[in-house]
């Protein structure tokens, strides 16, 4: 017998992960995991900024955890709805390996970063016209920290981790 499903902009969405084993979760059990909230702002290739927004979501290395986890080699495969792939590095999830920069785009070290599978921006469900219901937004506890947006994935339906 399948889990229910949750409706949600009269669409259905269920989140696949794919480790070691498979899980899918609804909405709402998703929802109902731990969760982190930090400020996402993010730069497009083309140069637009998108941000700061408070977001909150599920870590995704929590997701990966719970098909196995990965392992140091390891790749996370995160695909949407629409097609669209990015791929993490294990260093990725952890928060680690990105570029950061200032609100003058000019690069900057690191603060604490954690990769997230949202749910909701500034207390709002995000909706389908911004990438929602899910999303993977790169989160930091500074508010005008710019990462690029290019693997905040849209309209997130699985997330797999690849041996390597």
């Amino acid at each position: 017998m399948s889990a229910p499903v949750e409706q949600t902009d009269d669409r259905i969405w269920n989140l696949t992960l794919i480790g070691d084993t498979e899980e899918v979760l609804t909405l709402q059990e998703l929802r109902s995991l731990p969760s982190v909230e930090g400020y996402g702002y993010g730069i497009s290739t083309v140069g637009i900024k998108v941000g700061p927004n408070t977001y909150r979501g599920v870590l995704i290395s929590d997701l990966i955890e719970r098909v196995g986890g990965m392992g140091p080699e390891d790749l996370v495969y995160i695909s949407a709805d629409d097609g669209y792939l990015w791929v993490f590095g294990a260093d990725q999830i952890k928060g680690e390996g990105f570029m950061t920069l200032n609100e003058d785009l000019r690069e900057i070290p690191s603060p604490g970063l954690s990769v997230i599978c949202a749910y909701e921006r500034d207390g709002e469900i995000i909706d389908e016209e911004w990438g929602g219901p899910l999303r993977v937004i790169i989160i930091s506890d500074q508010e005008n920290t710019i990462v690029e947006a290019s693997s905040w994935v849209k309209w997130v339906d699985t997330i797999e981790v690849k041996r390597r």
